[in-house]
């Protein structure tokens, strides 16, 4: 997942982006990152899903991504998204190797010309507008497992092991068949509910970030989360624990909405 991309390395994959003018709210486990899953069957016909964005925090944001370090393809051309506006990508799944498995975050509070002195205060992934050169700074994330030899797959799961910026959600689309299919992640903005030490704040004094003081450890920062959401990660482990909601599939849907949702 920490695999730094070029700047044009990404230039054949296919990926398609559409952006929708302003329209008010829409409808949205790395397998690898916070959790490991088995390899499956193949199913009968394998097909590249897609992933809308939809913008409802009322800011510009700029959708970054990463890779695992798996083979996974990255991705160019990532949408820059106004408030309300949506834009979607396709999944270079049933490309080699037949898999894609990364995640998506809302950089926030960007300046900069692109390609020079573009950067980020939230999320910063390299001086790219469209896409990221390194792996990002602490932000809210949603992380995807797309493999063609996995009939339950994809996988998908919120993580805020790192940090929360925003709150996220993941809605499958079109889904069909039982089992699996749920909406992980939350629309509640928890900033107000961070731990004092793990607070950041705007130029302006409003809450910025609640970065985690330690991933791999339950804290009173991850113990928040879980009261608050828990759909989502609060730290790596949180897979392992008994009855946890954190991890979801949904292997009959055309693709998903990622929601990024207001912190204010």
């Amino acid at each position: 997942m920490r695999k730094i991309m070029t700047a044009l390395a990404a230039a054949a994959v296919a990926v398609l982006v559409a952006l929708s003018p302003p329209s008010g709210t829409s409808a949205a486990a790395t397998p690898g990152t916070d959790g490991d899953l088995p390899s499956r069957a193949a199913p009968a016909v394998a097909v590249d899903h897609t992933v809308t964005f939809v913008n409802d925090t009322g800011k510009t944001v700029w959708i970054g991504s990463d890779v695992n370090n798996d083979g996974s393809r990255p991705l160019a051309a990532l949408p820059t998204l106004e408030p309300g506006q949506s834009g979607t990508v396709t999944i270079p799944e049933t490309a080699e190797p037949g898999h894609w498995r990364g995640k998506f975050f809302a950089r926030q509070g960007c300046t900069g010309t692109s390609g020079s002195t573009f950067h980020c205060l939230v999320g910063d992934c390299g001086t790219f507008a469209d896409h990221c050169e390194r792996s990002e700074q602490p932000t809210s994330l949603a992380e995807f497992n797309f493999d063609t030899k996995d009939t339950l797959a994809p996988w998908y799961n919120v993580s805020y092991v790192n940090a929360f910026s925003q709150p996220v959600t993941i809605a499958p689309k079109n889904a069909t068949g039982g089992g699996g299919c749920g909406t992980m992640g939350c629309s509640e903005n928890l900033l107000p509910l961070c731990p004092p030490d793990n607070l950041t704040r705007w130029p302006d004094g409003k809450p910025m970030l609640c970065t985690s003081p330690n991933r791999d450890a339950k804290t009173p920062y991850s113990d928040m989360l879980a009261a608050h959401c828990p759909k989502a990660y609060g730290w790596s482990k949180q897979d392992q624990e008994p009855g946890n909601q954190v991890m979801q599939q949904c292997a009959q849907c055309s693709g998903f909405t990622v929601t990024f949702h207001s912190a204010v």
